[in-house]
């Protein structure tokens, strides 16, 4: 069977996620299915051991301590509204909680805002690894197409910094830069446009596994996949740790690797 004519394991996680429910068993562990129209390849395929989403270049115009925020429109604001949304998974096409999306990009006339943070935000995934943008089509400048830009983190992890293309556009064949592995699926909703992309970070992970847990006796030993409130105590390690926030636990946030979620006592 050729690689067109598989369904990748993403697509049928990310349709699993979308309408709430598990995705297959037989699925996390073993090959791709074959493809039905039941399932939309609705962004680039992600395969066991795929290359990670590339890097990109930051640019002059990112600004750090941008606020927490899914929406980048404010009243008055000019341009055609946008909604990116997608997915941010490790590379067993697993979904990556928590994980850090910043965003940067020009404004309706391809200009930054360089002094206060008008179009700059960050997010963090949900619990299925989803995330979603409301946005403006950013403007064009000299010697670049249409892009926006972005970093992406998964907890404990170094950050990607990459941008996302539209596809399309005229200079997408002029701009050095540009990589159509980055381009979004862009559709038209009314007046307004919605696109989508999934991010694949170089995460490793172990479908197959079982989640990690404290071997440490006594007390309420610490879970991959348990919700712990602000305040719950757990041992790790032959440690006692206090949680500090509110989450819950996936592999890679054990006490001692999150100091932000647990106190040590």
């Amino acid at each position: 069977m050729d690689e067109d004519s598989k369904l990748s394991r993403k697509t049928v996680l990310r349709a699993a996620l979308a309408a709430g429910v598990a995705a297959p068993v037989a699925l996390i562990g073993g090959p791709a299915l074959a493809r039905t129209t039941a399932v939309p390849e609705l962004t680039p395929s992600c395969h066991d051991d795929d290359d990670p989403t590339p890097a990109q270049t930051e640019g002059p115009y990112f600004k750090p301590n941008s606020p927490e925020r899914t929406d980048l429109v404010t009243p008055g604001t000019q341009g055609t509204r946008l909604t990116v949304s997608g997915h941010v998974f490790g590379l067993a096409c697993l979904p990556v909680n928590r994980a850090l999306l910043d965003f940067w990009q020009a404004d309706v006339n391809g200009a930054y805002d360089n002094t206060g943070y008008t179009f700059r935000g960050h997010q963090y995934t949900d619990a299925q690894g989803a995330f979603r943008l409301s946005t403006i089509v950013p403007g064009l400048y000299p010697g670049r197409t249409r892009h926006i830009h972005v970093k992406v983190q998964a907890p404990g992890r170094p950050s990607l910094t990459t941008q996302l293309y539209f596809p399309d556009e005229p200079r997408n064949n002029t701009d050095t830069i540009f990589d159509a592995r980055l381009l979004m699926t862009v559709r038209d909703n009314g007046s307004a446009k919605e696109a989508a992309f999934d991010f694949v970070l170089n995460v490793p992970q172990n479908p197959t596994s079982t989640p990690p847990t404290s071997t440490s006796p006594g007390g309420t030993t610490w879970t991959a996949g348990t919700g712990y409130a602000a305040g719950a105590r757990v041992a790790y390690g032959g440690r006692g740790y206090v949680c500090l926030q509110g989450h819950t636990a996936q592999p890679g946030w054990e006490p001692p690797a999150v100091p932000a979620l647990w106190r040590a006592e």
